[in-house]
């Protein structure tokens, strides 16, 4: 049994509370005792990513801008989601239809994983969707600017591998997933 022991929140307060943005400022007593007075936290919203195969192996992916780092990025269709109003399955099916125009008939929960836990509160749920189909045009949200790829499965490890794939959520639902659909 390990003596590792939780750290002790004494006082927190919100510095930034933003609809697009929250930041808490915690005070914390390490388990050794001493006092960390100005621990921040991002307090972000769930994450539903869902990954897309086509009935000819294509998996789904979009590219966008991301203007934290300043370059653009090959992803899985993610976005957040409110728990309170729609399930983490709802919301990946959503996002896909949304950003892609496809729809998923069958969805196959990959993981709940956390993405920072160290500054970050949310979470990540990965799904698997499999034959998925055109069904309609992509309705984008007034920051999105979203290019539609489809890449075969098979160089899909080769792209990544080359950095071409890099999202860390991304990557982990595609190797979760193709190996999930193995089992």
């Amino acid at each position: 049994m390990t003596n590792l022991q939780k750290w002790k929140l004494l006082h927190s307060k919100m510095v930034l509370n933003h609809a697009w943005c929250q930041v808490r400022q915690d005070e914390i007593q390490l388990p050794n005792g001493r006092i960390i007075d100005d621990y921040f936290v991002n307090i972000k919203p769930e994450v539903a990513l869902i990954l897309p195969i086509t009935s000819s192996k294509e998996i789904i992916f979009v590219r966008q801008y991301r203007h934290a780092v300043g370059e653009f990025f090959i992803e899985l269709p993610a976005g957040s989601f409110d728990p309170q109003e729609e399930s983490a399955e709802v919301a990946a099916v959503r996002e896909l239809q949304e950003e892609t125009g496809y729809s998923a008939q069958q969805v196959t929960k990959i993981a709940t994983l956390y993405d920072k836990p160290s500054k970050d509160t949310n979470k990540i749920h990965l799904f698997l969707a499999e034959n998925v189909i055109k069904s309609g045009e992509q309705k984008l949200d007034i920051t999105e600017e979203i290019e539609v790829l489809l890449i075969p499965v098979e160089s899909v490890r080769d792209k990544i591998l080359k950095g071409e794939i890099s999202v860390a959520g991304t990557v982990a639902a595609i190797c979760l997933g193709l190996n999930f659909r193995r089992c």
